[in-house]
């Protein structure tokens, strides 16, 4: 199992109080399965995935990491276990404006120490950025840069792929084409995935849903 979560609980305090974002969450995530986290816009998604992905922890509950328990781990022994183990696509692709394609697809790879060029070749090739190698994000489409976004994630072989929304800045043809290439690519490498999205029909191309709602998966 790449990702055992039990109890998650997550609160935030407000001018109003405390807020509850997520009540008790349990989810798995298997090797090579895909799965869609749905809700509601506030209704903790992208909160769930940040504490999947080692980026926060919970105020209770167990998150297991491809079998390393993120709850013993200080905060340079997350970020380890988050660079040799995940992947992470954001809707906002952030990009590296001052790298071209090929240091934007390095970057993530190089970091993890683990960076392999003719690896990074066959992404570049299979996400149509070869002939773009040299330009930087600002002279891309939208959908080019989110496919440099998903390239930079996979370059490191990650066991797990993470992605937040990650076409909701594309139009539906461009959504459309991104998505079928992560899908691709994921079933190459063998990595999981779980992708956060308000969208019914992407969330449909995965092989399971779960939604949450209220800070409870439904």
């Amino acid at each position: 199992m790449l990702i055992e979560a039990r109890g998650i609980r997550k609160s935030y305090p407000t001018g109003d109080g405390v807020l509850t974002v997520l009540d008790g969450v349990s989810l798995d995530l298997a090797e090579g399965e895909t799965l869609a986290l749905t809700g509601e816009s506030g209704s903790g998604k992208s909160t769930l995935l940040h504490l999947l992905a080692a980026l926060d922890t919970p105020d209770d509950g167990t998150i297991t990491l491809d079998g390393t328990a993120l709850g013993g781990l200080d905060d340079s022994g997350r970020a380890a276990q988050r660079r040799k183990t995940v992947g992470l696509v954001f809707q906002q692709f952030n990009l590296i404006p001052a790298l071209d394609v090929a240091a934007n697809l390095a970057f993530q790879a190089r970091l993890a120490g683990c960076h392999d060029p003719a690896w990074q070749a066959h992404l570049a090739d299979r996400l149509g950025l070869t002939s773009c190698l040299d330009r930087y994000p600002e002279q891309l489409s939208g959908g080019q840069q989110q496919r440099v976004a998903i390239g930079r994630a996979l370059a490191a072989r990650p066991r797990v792929l993470m992605a937040d929304e990650p076409t909701g800045n594309l139009d539906e043809t461009s959504a459309d084409a991104v998505m079928g290439l992560m899908l691709d690519l994921v079933a190459e490498t063998g990595a999981g995935l779980l992708m956060v999205t308000h969208s019914v029909m992407l969330a449909d191309r995965l092989s399971r849903q779960v939604h949450l709602s209220a800070g409870r998966l439904v």
